[in-house]
């Protein structure tokens, strides 16, 4: 059985995978956090963004047929990862502790009473 398809990228993330090289040589010595950084300033002002918008609906297209065919082929509803182990449910999470400034609020109600 195969695996999982992935999910397909945004818009953004197809653009910004052609434009990274392009940013990396406008601006040599860039941190990828100032590559991202600069992308998303890039991405905002552009104004026709059709073509990756396109390109983004069209991998979404391919993915749901990939997931059709991976749930088609028994993929996906065992339960089991990919090792086929069951997964064990989180546990519950605890109520939080309160902080000393609700403690004392509590104190205060309970001294009008």
């Amino acid at each position: 059985m195969a695996d999982k398809p992935k999910r397909p990228l945004s818009a953004y993330m197809i653009w910004l995978n052609s434009a990274r090289e392009q940013i990396k040589r406008e601006n040599p010595g860039i941190k990828v956090t100032e590559v991202a950084k600069r992308g998303g300033e890039l991405w905002r002002g552009m104004k026709d963004k059709s073509e990756w918008e396109a390109k983004a609906a069209k991998a979404k297209d391919d993915y749901d047929r990939a997931v059709k065919d991976y749930e088609a082929n028994g993929g996906g509803g065992g339960g089991a990862t990919a090792n086929g182990a069951k997964k064990r449910a989180k546990p519950a999470k605890k109520a939080a502790k309160k902080s000393k400034k609700d403690e004392s609020d509590d104190d205060d109600e309970d001294e009008s009473e």
